[in-house]
């Protein structure tokens, strides 16, 4: 569960925003909640789940983008981030945003909606190299640019906060870089199950638990 605050492990527990955002639809709509992890490199693997059945619903902190509407149906989005980026501030204070890393390595997963922004810059000249970990394994992401062995990385803002909070070196030195919206997804043509928790999510709306998980797990 690399994705805090939208779902972690929390005293063996599974945990965060989707975590209890599932389990409150699930509750409304009377089903039966249930955790299936994804351990895939590529995040944009997580939708052929949908496909063959391993599970009904992505619920990952996951961008609404043209390329994901094509693998599947997305629920009306429940939050509005972006990209941020995150630099050592101990070993490099002069990088304070996407402009000062002309020459330098920027890291992102594969799959992750920061991949594109990243291969954006390097082919206009405003970085260096953009090197790709796999979806798993952005805890060795940011240990690089706690060496220095990258510049930064780029990753949605919520969860950059999480992940600097226990690493004092590291801080969010930019957000808002995109504007992107999040969602629940299901499968293509499963128009039924899209309806229901779009149903079940306007309920939630209404009676202040989005709200109050909003505030609980995203904070700003």
């Amino acid at each position: 569960m690399p994705d805090p605050p939208f779902e972690l492990m929390r005293n063996n527990e599974p945990a965060g925003f989707d975590v209890d955002l599932m389990r409150a639809i699930s509750a409304d709509l009377g089903l039966r909640w249930k955790l299936i992890p994804y351990d895939g490199e590529d995040f944009n693997g997580i939708f052929s789940g949908l496909d063959d059945g391993q599970y009904d619903c992505v619920a990952s902190g996951t961008t609404i983008t043209p390329e994901r509407r094509e693998k599947a149906l997305f629920c009306v989005p429940y939050l509005r981030s972006g990209q941020s980026l995150v630099a050592n501030a101990e070993c490099t204070p002069d990088i304070r945003s996407i402009d000062d890393l002309a020459g330098r390595t920027i890291g992102v997963q594969h799959g992750n909606t920061s991949e594109p922004v990243a291969h954006r810059l390097k082919a206009e000249g405003r970085v260096g190299a953009v090197k790709t970990y796999a979806y798993h394994d952005i805890g060795r992401m940011l240990d690089d640019v706690e060496a220095g062995r990258i510049a930064a990385v780029m990753k949605l803002a919520p969860v950059m906060r999480w992940f600097t909070r226990d690493r004092p070196a590291l801080k969010v030195v930019q957000e808002t870089i995109t504007d992107e919206e999040l969602g629940v997804c299901v499968a293509l043509g499963n128009v039924p199950l899209q309806e229901a928790i779009d149903a079940a999510m306007a309920r939630l709306r209404a009676d202040g638990t989005l709200a109050g998980l909003t505030d609980r797990w995203i904070g700003q």
